[in-house]
């Protein structure tokens, strides 16, 4: 299980976890207001280099200048977001990763903390 505890000005950030860059079996992206979308997250995955389809998410619990805590957990066929007001949600691990590599942060957050168990 992996948590992340992000504070800060958030507009919108990235959270994307895999074996590299261009292997990602979880790009998690709550939008506030961006790409068209407002207080929604987005999830992909990234396979060789190419973006799957996108899951979008409705539940929305982040507010701007918050601290919130993510927790991931996954096994060979799904990750489990679990977001800070409790809400759990399923992504296909479509790489079928067995351990996660990689984590890369962008956008409007800072990370106060990284735990995994």
């Amino acid at each position: 299980m992996e948590c992340l505890t992000e504070s800060g000005c958030i507009r919108s950030f990235s959270l994307n976890l895999g074996k590299d860059d261009n292997n990602l079996c979880l790009h998690f992206n709550p939008r506030f207001e961006a790409h068209g979308d407002i207080n929604t997250i987005v999830c992909n995955s990234k396979d060789g280099g190419a973006w799957g389809a996108e899951q979008r998410e409705s539940a929305f619990p982040f507010q701007p200048g918050s601290v919130a805590e993510v927790c991931v957990s996954f096994n060979e066929t799904d990750l489990t977001i679990k977001l800070p007001d409790g809400y759990e949600f399923k992504f296909p691990n479509r790489l079928n990763l067995e351990a996660i590599n990689y984590l890369a942060a962008g956008g409007d957050f800072k990370i106060k903390c990284v735990a995994f168990e």
